[in-house]
């Protein structure tokens, strides 16, 4: 592929829906999905099928998390499933201080350039589909930007559409608090509950969010 475009192109027209592996149903390429979890145990049970199966299907799987076991997790699924020939990172795992949280900070500019980057280039690469997933607890920290964390949201729907990808944010239930939760839905067309991704009745488009904040 000689450009990122040319990619995106011809990504479109092989993929245009994808399983979420913890529920088992089809969503469509760019949708952006909430899952609300209570415990470590339940977000592991949401994620890591939805990434097993992206490498399983030889999918770029991108994962930012915000907790120490991301090493551990990432060992877990490269040795379940090795590199691809021609492809040494189909996997790729980050902690929230590589990505989010860079120089000690959100930057919401900043971060939706990284996903344009990271997704736009493993199309260039020759990966059919991206599956991304962010466990959002950063934002609970008191470093400067993180309350632009719904904005942000808002903003990354604009990005969704520009590619074949899946993206899925995590967020602990018992650490946010209502008013952030009910901002989180107006942000995500698609709502993880039950084991079922729903369409969410409570979403807004980004620019209708952003001129009601």
């Amino acid at each position: 592929m000689s450009t990122i475009k040319e990619a995106q192109v011809q990504a479109s027209e092989h993929v245009s829906s994808v399983q979420v592996g913890v529920s088992g149903v089809d969503v469509a390429a760019g949708d952006h999905i909430c899952a609300f979890y209570p415990t470590l145990a339940e977000r592991d049970e949401i994620f890591v099928p939805y990434l097993r199966d992206g490498l399983r299907a030889g999918q770029k799987c991108i994962a930012v998390l915000d907790s120490e076991d991301v090493e551990d997790i990432g060992q877990a699924l490269s040795t379940e499933f090795p590199p691809m020939a021609g492809h040494s990172d189909q996997l790729d795992m980050r902690h929230s201080r590589q990505t989010y949280l860079l120089d000690g900070l959100f930057d919401t500019e900043a971060m939706l350039k990284f996903w344009e980057d990271s997704v736009g280039g493993a199309m260039a690469e020759g990966f059919p589909f991206t599956r991304v997933v962010g466990e959002m607890t950063w934002a609970l920290s008191n470093l400067p930007g993180v309350d632009e964390l719904v904005s942000y949201e808002a903003k990354l729907n604009r990005l969704l559409p520009r590619f074949p990808q899946v993206v899925l944010c995590l967020y602990e239930l018992d650490r946010f608090d209502g008013e952030v939760l009910v901002d989180v839905l107006k942000t995500h067309p698609k709502v993880l509950l039950g084991g079922i991704v729903l369409d969410n009745p409570y979403y807004l488009e980004p620019e209708e969010f952003l001129a009601s904040r």
